[in-house]
């Protein structure tokens, strides 16, 4: 797929793999910047129910602005592929997060356990029935 030139994308490298396909770092010629494309696996191409949770994924995104959520560019197909045009945000993926120690030697699973329960006992605390009762 690398060195792959779809419509105006160039592919230039894979970034990550999951189960609703593949990212990979490509150059929009149009605009002249970096994007992420996602492209649909081959094995979900013909399966309709695939096909279209990918382009509900994009009508989604599309509805979406929010900082911490990348830009939809686009909804394409070329080549007999579909793929969803991305921003491409730099920095490490949500695996290096996880497994990175911060500076008190907790890894990023350890944090997520910590705002786990810290959100359980906000939710209990301004749980509505507490409330209506004067427990708060």
């Amino acid at each position: 797929m690398i060195g792959t030139k779809l419509a105006h994308y160039e592919i230039n490298s894979h970034l990550g793999s999951g189960g609703m396909g593949d990212v990979y770092q490509a150059t929009d010629s149009k605009l002249g910047r970096s994007v992420a494309v996602k492209f649909l696996p081959e094995v979900f191409a013909r399966d309709v129910d695939r096909v279209a949770r990918f382009e509900r994924e994009a009508r989604v995104l599309a509805s979406l602005n929010h900082p911490n959520i990348a830009a939809i560019y686009g909804l394409e197909e070329a080549n007999d592929k579909k793929f969803l045009v991305m921003e491409l945000v730099p920095g490490e993926t949500l695996r290096e997060d996880r497994t990175r120690p911060n500076s008190a030697g907790r890894s990023g699973t350890d944090r997520q356990t910590d705002r786990r329960s810290a959100g359980s006992g906000t939710r209990e605390r301004h749980h509505p029935s507490r409330l209506e009762a004067g427990q708060h």
